[in-house]
């Protein structure tokens, strides 16, 4: 058995089409809501799970769908988020996800999925800097309310 033939070659690729002086600065959670209101798909019948990737200066260096769920939830694998943190080489990461019904207050489930995800970004040396839930007209922020 030739072993080379049994082995999958492992990629890992980013490509940042944006060149550094152009990329959307984040200084409060007002400017995250504004990123993700461009690129959300809805806030209605379905939930939503986005993560925010920065570099070291909280330039956006991309955004990427974690997860889409139903309408009373998505599940939010941990080892995607910072799969994809680590590959574009981010510095931080902004979680986000969206309540359709239209209440923008944390369930018990979030604040766990957050503070699991800012244990593994502590491990990693890659920090979550802020936690959003959005609905139409709101949203909250974990890192304004303390709770990060």
């Amino acid at each position: 058995m030739i072993i080379h033939e049994t082995l999958a070659e492992v990629q890992v690729t980013y490509s940042a089409k944006i060149a550094a002086k152009d990329r959307f600065k984040i200084t409060c959670s007002a400017d995250v809501a504004k990123v993700f209101r461009q690129i959300w798909p809805s806030f209605e019948h379905v939930e939503y799970f986005y993560i925010l990737l920065l570099n070291r200066a909280n330039h956006v260096l991309g955004y990427h769908q974690v997860s889409k769920g139903g309408i009373s939830g998505t599940v939010v694998d941990q080892k995607v988020i910072f799969q994809v943190a680590l590959k574009c080489h981010a510095s931080n990461i902004i979680l986000a996800h969206n309540h359709p019904s239209g209440n923008a207050d944390p369930s018990c489930a979030d604040k766990e999925v957050t503070q699991k995800a800012k244990e593994v970004g502590k491990i990693l040396e890659l920090p979550v800097i802020d936690h959003l839930i959005l609905t139409e007209s709101d949203y909250f922020s974990f890192a304004d309310e303390g709770l990060l």
